[in-house]
This record gives C-alpha cells, sequence and structure tokens, in this order.
C-alpha cells in the first residue's frame, strides 16, 4: 500500500508505476535525503512535534539506512515511487511508529528541491576543485613555452605571431570565468527550501534558520510558492556547465587540428589515444573528440531543462521529476571530461620546431611591417596598402618578406629603412607587443604569475 493511498479506492497499473516511480535515477540522492530530515528532525524537536525517545529513534534509524544502503545491503522498491518514499518506508519499518511522523510539517516538494540543491553544492565543489587543477596544469605549461614561438590564427588562417604560453594562458583565462560561474551559481543556490512545504508553508513554528544552518545554506528562500517551484538553480547550472564543456570542445578542436599531419604542433600521448582495426598507422585523438562530442549531450540537457520548466504554471508539477535526469548526466559528463581532458593536456608533447617553422612559411609578419611604417609618419590606412603590394608581389614571385631585398622593399615605398630587416623576424614581432595581456614574453611572465596568485587564494579558500 502505498503511504498516500488513503482517499483512492484502487492501486495503480503496474504500468503506471513503472512510468511514476524516479527510484531507478533519484537515488543517488539518498546521502541527501537523509541528511535534510535529520535537520528536519531536529526543527520537529524543538518545537515539541516528536518527543526526545522519538528523536533518537529517527537518528538512528535514519544513520542505520545511510550505512545499511553504502554497504550495498538495501534495494529500493520501484513501488515506493522515489528515494523520499524508500527511505520513509523503511525509516518505519524498522523504528515503527515514530517513523511516521517524521514527513510532519513537510512535504517531499521541498523535500526535493532540498535534496538537489544539496547535490548540486556538493558537485559544484568537486567540479571546482577539477577546474583549480586544469588552470594549474595550463599554468606550468605555459611556463614551460614561455619563448615557443608559434602561428596565431583568426579565421583558421595565419594572422599573427604569438607564443605558446599566450595561447595556453587564454585558456586559463575562459576557465576562471567558468569558476566564477559557478561560483555566482552556488550563491544563488544557497538557500533552504525545508518549510516550504508543499507550496503553502507549514502550520507548525518550524524553525527554518535552524534547518538551514544545519544543512549548510547561507539562508532560506523567502516564498514558499518559490521555494518549490522553481528550478532556476539547476538550469544556471546546467548553463554553467555547458560554457566549461564549449571552452573543454574548442581547446580539444584544437588539439585535434594540431595533432594532425598538416599542423604536426602536438603529439597526443598514447594513454589518451586510440588506433584503427584496419590501418595500422593510425594515432587517433579519440579522448579530445568525445570531449567535443560530450558537449552536445550537455547542451541538450540545458535545452531540456529550459523546455520542461518553460510552460509550468505554480507551484510543483510532476513534470518537474524530469529534472533529475538531465542534472545527474551533466554533472557526470563534465566530471568525466575533465577527469581526461586534465592528464591528457599535461602529458601533451608540443612540437616547437614545427610550430616556429609554420610561423616563417606565410606572411604573419605583414601587420608588423605596416606598424613600422606607422612609426615612421605613414597614416595606417596608406601603410596598410603598402604592405599589401609587398604581399601581393611576394606571392607573384614565390617569396616571403624575409626574403625581399631593401631595393625591392623600397621600391614600393622609400621609407624602408634596413632595420626592417630586424623588425619582421618573429622573435621581434613577439616583443614588440609589449602591453598587458600582450605576447611579450615579459607580460605573459607577469599574467602567470598573477594566475599562480588565483591559484593560491584558490586553494586557501579550501
Amino acid at each position: 500500500m502505498k503511504l498516500w493511498s488513503g482517499r483512492f479506492t484502487k492501486d495503480t497499473k503496474k504500468e503506471m508505476d513503472d512510468f511514476h516511480s524516479s527510484i531507478s535515477f533519484d537515488m543517488r540522492l539518498y546521502k541527501h535525503d537523509i541528511q535534510g530530515s535529520m535537520a528536519h528532525c531536529e526543527a520537529l524537536l524543538k518545537c515539541n512535534i516528536i518527543s526526545r525517545e522519538e528523536y533518537a529513534k529517527i537518528r538512528e534509524g535514519l544513520a542505520s539506512i545511510l550505512k545499511d544502503i553504502e554497504d550495498g545491503i538495501i534495494q529500493f522498491d520501484p513501488k515506493h515511487e522515489d528515494i523520499h518514499m524508500n527511505i520513509e518506508k523503511l525509516l518505519t519499518d524498522r523504528i515503527g511508529e515514530a517513523g511516521k511522523k517524521l514527513h510532519t510539517a513537510r512535504s517531499r516538494n521541498d523535500q526535493v528541491a532540498v535534496d538537489t540543491k544539496l547535490y548540486l553544492k556538493e558537485q559544484i565543489s568537486d567540479i571546482k576543485n577539477q577546474l583549480t587543477s586544469l588552470l594549474e596544469t595550463l599554468v606550468n605549461l605555459a611556463g614551460e613555452n614561455l619563448s615557443a614561438i608559434m602561428p596565431g590564427y583568426t579565421h583558421l588562417q595565419h594572422a599573427q605571431p604569438v607564443t605558446l604560453a599566450h595561447h595556453l594562458m587564454a585558456y586559463f583565462e575562459m576557465f576562471k570565468r567558468d569558476m566564477g560561474r559557478l561560483d555566482d551559481c552556488l550563491r544563488r543556490m544557497d538557500e533552504s527550501p525545508l518549510g516550504s512545504c508543499a507550496l503553502a508553508a507549514a502550520t507548525y513554528p518550524i524553525d527554518r534558520k535552524l534547518t538551514a544552518g544545519l544543512l549548510g545554506f547561507a539562508g532560506y528562500t523567502m516564498n514558499s510558492l518559490d521555494g518549490v517551484s522553481d528550478r532556476d538553480y539547476a538550469i544556471e547550472f546546467a548553463a554553467a556547465s555547458s560554457v566549461i564543456m564549449m571552452h573543454l570542445s574548442r581547446f580539444c578542436e584544437e588539439l585535434i587540428l594540431w595533432s594532425t599531419n598538416e599542423f604536426g604542433f602536438v603529439e597526443v600521448d598514447d594513454a589518451y589515444s586510440t588506433g584503427s582495426s584496419i590501418m595500422p598507422q593510425k594515432k587517433n585523438p579519440d579522448a579530445a573528440e568525445l570531449i567535443r562530442g560530450k558537449t552536445g549531450r550537455v547542451y541538450g540537457n540545458l535545452l531540456g531543462l529550459l523546455t520542461v520548466m518553460k510552460g509550468l504554471p505554480l507551484a510543483y508539477n510532476k513534470d518537474m521529476q524530469e529534472d533529475k535526469e538531465s542534472i545527474f548526466d551533466t554533472v557526470d559528463t563534465v566530471k568525466g571530461c575533465l577527469s581526461i581532458f586534465i592528464p591528457m593536456l599535461s602529458t601533451l608533447r608540443f612540437n616547437r620546431e614545427r610550430m616556429y617553422a609554420a610561423v616563417n612559411n606565410g606572411f604573419i609578419n605583414a601587420t608588423d611591417v605596416a606598424d613600422y611604417l606607422a612609426k615612421k609618419g605613414v597614416p595606417f590606412r596608406t601603410a596598410h596598402g603598402i604592405v599589401g603590394q609587398l604581399v601581393l608581389h611576394c606571392s607573384e614571385k614565390g617569396l616571403l618578406l624575409g626574403q625581399l631585398s631593401l631595393d625591392e622593399y623600397r621600391k614600393i615605398s622609400p621609407v624602408f629603412q634596413e632595420d626592417i630587416m630586424d623588425i619582421i623576424k618573429p622573435e621581434n614581432c613577439v616583443n614588440a607587443r609589449n602591453i598587458p595581456g600582450g605576447p611579450a614574453p615579459g607580460q605573459v611572465e607577469k599574467h602567470i604569475r598573477q594566475a599562480r596568485d588565483i591559484l593560491t587564494g584558490l586553494k586557501n579558500k579550501k
């Protein structure tokens, strides 16, 4: 018999039980559900809904259920629909009438909201720890590659020379912002819905400040309807996760490109590559490709959550049960991708010689030639046109800018002097960009020092 069956004249059909049940996936909330029940038990004792003896029985019963679940002794029953009803049934079976009092002044509506928030707070902490490790890996790799010059790209075409360190630190900034998004999400999530009950709060003088504090929340929700009926915290988490995955996917796309024969900038370690069943020469960057592919999965979860919530009137609706699988899958996917990406990144072998050769194969220093003329008083737009003529001349002759003679330069503009030959060297092109945020090694070193200070601060917060 179901715990809510009092007003019904017959049981639900088995097909309905299977369709309605969420225990197959929400069972992962068992720890958080028991944690919420423990706190609620304190509030019931404080307002004399349960006696000290009943309080002790409930606490002991919940602790024994938690231990048995973690020891793998308990099998959940789909007949009892969800994790909340399963634990309540187990508790009542173990301690009798006292177990039936636990649900006083509480609904599954505020119960599930509490459980989900507690779960996400825990998972966000884990993901932030992973991102901290990723940031540290990026800083270490950048420190090792301050002088490794490589092409910078726009439109996947050679644009201007940068360093590998500068390129890596661009991703440091992206993932640092991802940390900030998770912090923002966590801050807005950090309100306890417990006490909202089904939608209109409880008629008992439940101490919401007490239960919020016991559960580690910074405060409690100020409106009972809102407390049980919104999932914007889950949507915000899914959105932040989607941005993390987007950044991982962009990085993986570059690693996939860079590991091709055409680029040859990097080799992925064997531990994160696979072969072909037919082509013996193949070494495929499958880990990076899978992360790129799983990004779409996380995007889909975000869109699914938004679609579930978009037409729901206040307050709770059963549609909202559909949030769990999306949330759980997003957590598992993000954590799984980071657990592979970080060690893959740390074991990459960069081919600095190939990167440098690519810099010298094209007109990547053309902007520096235009800047040279502008610094000598030529209006930049005029200088741009002069360098365009130089590039056209080189293309027709099969030459590079560094292969032209000074006479050839001066035929197009008499402003050119002997020093142009130094200006267009890749090292000097990079060193000339010596302003905050630029790729000059001194600026990148400063960026790395600031990044290490940030990482020290993150570790000290733990």
